[in-house]
């Protein structure tokens, strides 16, 4: 039986850490999460941490202690992940025994990715599940959402979308019947937690409602859920 690869991720930010969780489960791996680096050493000996990922300004000890100091005994791949955009910080990390190193803001694709190349270099690891563009078409009402082409059709004619309203619709309609925070769907599309005055995600849910909506103020497909977010329902009514 093949078991779910296993990634511990420390970072103090509790919200950006439960985001960067549940997209890391939703791409099929094992997640257990840390605000601090003073239990690491604990749950690396209690499991089998295939990757850790690792911010660098941490409470108490910040990431590159913690790294220097996971380096003198154990091989487990490091993945830094830090706000600051300093090269220094970047040279440190990897000095330090980091595998690799990625900025806040980040596409989440990104993170995957690297955390892929990552886990290639060091174990063969089993496939993913399906990335957005290796889903089969969706069609819904007189709509095909194509996702490998990145295209969205009604009734044949290609509807025009912007990379970013085609990524919003992509990410809920991979969550059919799934309701979505904001904070996650800024997550999934942008690689960051949504900011306090941030309503450019209300912006463009507007927009894909005046394309795909036959009554915008009464949506069908892109519902609200008022309190939480937005939810995608290809059914229907």
């Amino acid at each position: 039986m093949t078991h779910p690869t296993k990634i511990l991720v420390v970072d103090d930010d509790l919200r950006l850490r439960s985001l960067l969780e549940s997209h890391l489960q939703a791409f099929g791996f094992a997640v257990h999460g840390l605000s601090d680096g003073r239990q690491v050493e604990a749950v690396l000996d209690r499991e089998a941490i295939d990757l850790i990922i690792l911010d660098l300004g941490l409470p108490f000890e910040d990431g590159l202690e913690i790294c220097r100091r996971l380096r003198r005994s154990r091989q487990i791949p490091i993945l830094m992940l830090t706000a600051r955009g300093d090269e220094v910080d970047r040279i440190l990390g990897l000095e330090m025994g980091a595998d690799d190193y990625l900025p806040k803001p980040f596409n989440p694709r990104e993170l995957i990715a690297r955390i892929q190349a990552i886990l290639r270099r060091v174990k063969p690891v089993a496939p993913m599940p399906a990335a957005p563009e290796e889903l089969e078409p969706l069609r819904f009402g007189p709509f095909l959402l194509d996702f490998r082409r990145h295209l969205l059709r009604k009734d044949g004619q290609v509807l025009g979308l912007t990379s970013g309203e085609f990524q919003l619709l992509a990410t809920l309609a991979r969550h059919d019947g799934q309701p979505l925070s904001r904070d996650q769907l800024m997550l999934l599309t942008r690689g960051r937690a949504q900011g306090t005055y941030d309503r450019s995600i209300d912006v463009q849910i507007s927009r894909l409602r005046r394309l795909i909506e036959r009554d915008p103020a009464h949506p069908q497909y892109i519902r609200t859920v008022w309190g939480h977010g937005y939810l995608f329902v290809s059914a229907g009514p």
